[in-house]
């Protein structure tokens, strides 16, 4: 279905309830910049890294379309769990990779009240920045321990800059995409409102920073386009 979630006045916070979980893939597709690119190089690094019978987990899973790309391209057998604190989302995703015929298991939990089974991958699409700055690092600690030795942490997020000038390039550029991808200057409006203090972005140097103070020995960046990145991470 095709976003048009904010084409109406918007009177609360975003979230991710069924109206948005919908239209949530042409939302992602429309919203974030090079979204099916950064999928597919977190998935090329990730196979890397993957052996048989290994575990994967997915916090944030949505619709689950990174589990289910990466259960169709990887040769190897996975054990592929999606976790999601939506319920709209988790049914979604339950009958989506039902479809495509990729075995996923689904948990519509709490990051913080799953107990994670020694995964070595831990994925992590555009959640953290959701997630209180206060028990962020929290829950980034909690992959780390979860993580078997050697295990990787590939996560995307939205990101600011110090540079106030930077900074607001960024939010230009940004503008200038959505413009181009269909939505109105209302729409455009809306969402932002909505996001306020939902969504709080880090600089690339926090997002490192909160990294490699729970642990992790190596934090790269593998793709950025402006305000927009995905990262890896390893035990």
């Amino acid at each position: 279905m095709i976003d048009k979630v904010f084409e109406k006045t918007i009177d609360k916070q975003f979230e991710f309830d069924e109206e948005v979980a919908s239209v949530f893939d042409d939302m992602l597709n429309r919203s974030v910049p090079f979204y099916k690119e950064s999928q597919k190089l977190s998935i090329d690094f990730a196979k890397n890294y993957l052996e048989e019978n290994d575990t994967v987990y997915d916090l944030g899973c949505s619709t689950a379309s990174t589990l289910i790309e990466l259960g169709k391209h990887c040769d190897k057998k996975l054990n592929l769990i999606g976790v999601d604190s939506s319920t709209a989302m988790i049914n979604r995703a339950k009958n989506k990779s039902k479809a495509f015929g990729v075995d996923i298991t689904f948990y519509n939990k709490d990051f913080f009240e799953l107990d994670y089974t020694n995964p070595k991958l831990i994925l992590s699409n555009y959640t953290l920045q959701f997630i209180r700055p206060l028990n962020r690092e929290k829950l980034v600690k909690k992959i780390y321990d979860s993580l078997s030795d050697g295990g990787i942490f590939v996560f995307s997020e939205k990101v600011i800059t110090s540079d106030s000038k930077i900074n607001k390039l960024y939010i230009d550029k940004y503008y200038e995409y959505k413009k181009e991808q269909g939505y109105s200057e209302y729409e455009i409006s809306q969402k932002r409102e909505a996001l306020e203090n939902v969504l709080i972005p880090y600089t690339v140097e926090e997002n490192e920073k909160m990294i490699k103070d729970c642990g992790f020995k190596h934090f790269e960046v593998i793709f950025k386009w402006v305000n927009f990145a995905t990262f890896i991470a390893i035990k």
